[in-house]
């Protein structure tokens, strides 16, 4: 048999692990600061691009996107070659899929902290970035598939599977929820509104950690832990079942994320059987990966390789168990909005993805460079360090989560809350806040080891070069199946065939989902008195977007007997038909804001948005001070943004359109009315006219300025419902 030779690309593999450690390094740093911002709020006061909320989906999305998406490229590069005995179809593709990759990644970097965002969680990113996402996304694919059709292995085994199944999700899920109509360069609304909105974004939120953190990692744990351990995968049957079932039951889990919301209740109770019967496939992946390592408990002792394998497989373990059990209805009413939900994420995070790229980086690299780990004790240290930092981090956030929901549920016996105060709830769970801070800072602490361990590895042995390899060719047989051959291993040999039965696969529970929610208007019934935002209510609307507010803040309200007393009426599907975003926000940092409009008169939100401190002593909120600069807020695409809505089906009437600057002028000019109802206000208001004409500047009307705009945004939440509640009892 003619042997071909051939050389497998290690600098390929090479970028993804240099990528991967240095955006680790950046995304735990900046997931660091913000925990540091939960004690010091003001940390970073008066500077708009380092703030809590802008800073927030730069740490997700460096964490999601930079450090575990560029751990599984490396991953990937490295084993489908040698798993397909053939170079990558193209290093043209390959290293355009890098560098783009990257490129998108700076892009996220400059745009998040500048607030360019849509708000939707995991998918902030604006439209031209979204659209560079999906081009390099199919540049990854064509190289992958490419390589399966002239691999020189007819079967394609079981990681490959995985590798595939991730491909056409988040093309699916990233192309159907991206999907917006622009108004500049840099801003867009999505297509959907309101309950339409919230269920697409969680169909994809949801899928983004299903096949974005779990199963490309799933596909490096069938290839890593049996090279580690030098042993074969448990059960191939097994892996099988483990395949098609997670990938069926995965997509229809979204609505999880949704329970006691306004989404329509046969949606809500379809996410939850799907999300319970999720634990059988997903443990039995867990089962497949621990039982590999039968016969070789001994070295997992010595091995740090092993330890980190054993903890990343068992964190995957408990975040898949942690998810079914959260999404039964009596569990996600207390876990809901709570600390919970940020312990439970952080487990899948910081173990299963963070440890399985470590223990895969620690194997590669010495492969790679022809030689020895530089020194297996500081592996094994990084190894406890990080251990002790993920339970540092995770436990305190249980304690926190619980002690919340208590919190908020409790009544005296007259029937009032007993923490009528939100701060209240906020103040008892500043020490978790310390232990989740010092477990942040042992978790980069052992990243900072790593760094340095490759580092001297690197330099000790040979350069990373490319490795020769040689095969047979793939000679063709039939295109049916053999005599004899059953349905899957016959399927395995078909790259084309796969790919097409696992989009179907994906397919159908998201279309069973997500076309009746959208094409069903009785799914969500009108309300007369809701009525579109006014021009200045929008552009305060797109500010708190651009802020991050919704990252602390919801704007939901479930029919729980302590959140009906604590924010007011139940919320409705037909409150929401007009919001291009949703706006519901998936954790109560702060309290509740749908029915706040009103509730307090527009100094309290000047004054609050300046020194939250001022307010409520004791707020872990910071300041809002650049929204007050003596600048002019930039109105020049409120014409713009009211046409795409008109276009949406916001109805907004063309004269209205036409209006808009001088209703904006209107409704502004009344706010900074009602400011000078407050004699400290008049007097700093005086007084910052005098500085500006000393210093010669222009000085700008408080009517002009972003914080009005704010405040009207502010004060129109839930008065629509207000408004017919109060016609109802006339």
């Amino acid at each position: 048999m003619k042997m071909e030779q051939f050389y497998y690309d290690n600098k390929i593999v090479k970028k993804f692990i240099y990528a991967t450690i240095l955006f680790g390094v950046v995304g735990m740093t900046v997931g660091l600061l913000l925990a540091i911002m939960f004690l010091f709020p003001n940390l970073t006061d008066g500077i708009s691009w380092l703030s809590f909320g802008r800073l927030r989906p730069l740490h997700t999305n460096a964490v999601i996107f930079a450090f575990v998406g560029n751990a599984f490229f490396a991953g990937m590069y490295y084993s489908m070659q040698r798993l397909l005995k053939a170079r990558m179809y193209s290093d043209f593709l390959s290293n355009l899929h890098f560098w783009g990759w990257q490129l998108i990644i700076v892009a996220a970097a400059i745009t998040l902290p500048l607030g360019y965002t849509s708000s939707k969680e995991y998918a902030e990113l604006e439209w031209p970035i979204d659209i560079a996402i999906a081009f390099i996304w199919v540049v990854m694919g064509i190289n992958m598939i490419g390589t399966m059709i002239k691999r020189r292995e007819r079967h394609l085994y079981v990681a490959i599977w995985f590798y595939v199944a991730t491909f056409v999700t988040v093309a699916v899920l990233h192309i159907f929820n991206s999907l917006s109509l622009p108004v500049s360069f840099l801003k867009s609304y999505s297509v959907y509104a309101g309950v339409q909105d919230a269920l697409v974004q969680w169909w994809y939120g949801h899928n983004a950690v299903a096949f974005f953190l779990t199963t490309p990692f799933l596909g490096l744990m069938y290839y890593y832990v049996p090279k580690a351990a030098n042993r074969p995968v448990y059960s191939y049957r097994l892996s099988i079942v483990h395949f098609w079932s997670l990938i069926f039951i995965y997509i229809w889990a979204g609505p999880h994320h949704l329970l006691y919301s306004a989404l329509p209740t046969w949606a809500q109770n379809l996410g939850v059987v799907f999300s319970i019967m999720l634990l059988a496939p997903s443990w039995g992946g867990m089962i497949n990966g621990l039982l590999t390592l039968r016969g070789v408990w001994d070295k997992v002792r010595v091995e740090p390789v092993l330890k980190f394998f054993v903890v990343a497989i068992t964190g995957y373990g408990m975040a898949t168990f942690e998810g079914p059990m959260l999404s039964l209805k009596n569990v996600n009413a207390i876990a809901h909005f709570t600390d919970w939900i940020v312990a439970h994420v952080h487990v899948g995070a910081l173990a299963w993805n963070g440890f399985l790229a470590f223990g895969m980086i620690y194997w590669l690299v010495p492969r790679m460079t022809k030689g020895k780990l530089f020194s297996t004790k500081l592996a094994n240290l990084h190894f406890w360090v990080g251990t002790l930092g993920i339970v540092f981090y995770t436990l305190p956030m249980y304690v926190a989560g619980f002690l919340q929901a208590s919190m908020w549920k409790q009544f005296n016996p007259d029937g009032t809350l007993m923490y009528g105060n939100f701060l209240e709830t906020v103040t008892q769970i500043i020490p978790m806040y310390w232990m989740r801070m010092f477990g942040g800072v042992l978790y980069l602490t052992g990243m900072l080891i790593l760094v340095y361990n490759i580092y001297r590895t690197l330099r000790a042995n040979a350069p990373i070069e490319d490795d020769f390899a040689e095969a047979p060719a793939l000679v063709a047989i039939s295109k049916n199946r053999l005599k004899g051959e059953k349905f899957h291993p016959w399927l395995e040999r078909k790259p084309i065939q796969l790919t097409i039965l696992a989009t179907i696969a994906i397919l159908i529970g998201g279309i069973i989902q997500i076309v009746p929610t959208i094409m069903v208007k009785s799914n969500i019934p009108t309300i007369a008195s809701v009525k579109p935002y006014t021009p200045l209510e929008l552009q305060g609307r797109d500010i708190y977007i651009r802020e991050g507010c919704v990252g602390c803040h919801s704007q939901q309200v479930r029919p729980f007997r302590s959140e009906v007393e604590r924010y007011g009426p139940q919320s409705k599907a037909g409150e929401y038909v007009y919001d291009h975003p949703f706006l519901w926000g998936s954790k109560r940092t702060g309290p509740d804001l749908l029915r706040v409009g009103q509730k307090y008169n527009d100094n309290w939100h000047f004054n609050h948005m300046w020194d939250p401190q001022s307010i409520s002593a004791g707020s872990i909120m910071p300041g809002y001070k650049w929204l007050f600069d003596n600048e002019a807020m930039d109105n020049s695409d409120i014409e713009t943004k009211m046409r795409v809505m008109q276009t949406l089906g916001v109805p907004y009437t063309d004269t209205e359109v036409a209006n808009a600057r001088k209703a904006m002028a209107k409704q502004a000019q009344g706010i900074e009315d009602n400011l000078h109802a407050d004699p400290d206000f008049v007097k700093s208001y005086e007084n910052s006219k005098k500085v500006s004409a000393a210093k010669g500047e222009e000085f700008v009307p408080m009517s002009q300025r972003e914080i009005v705009a704010v405040i009207a945004y502010l004060q129109r939440l839930g008065t629509d419902i207000k408004v017919k509640d109060n016609a109802k009892n006339e």
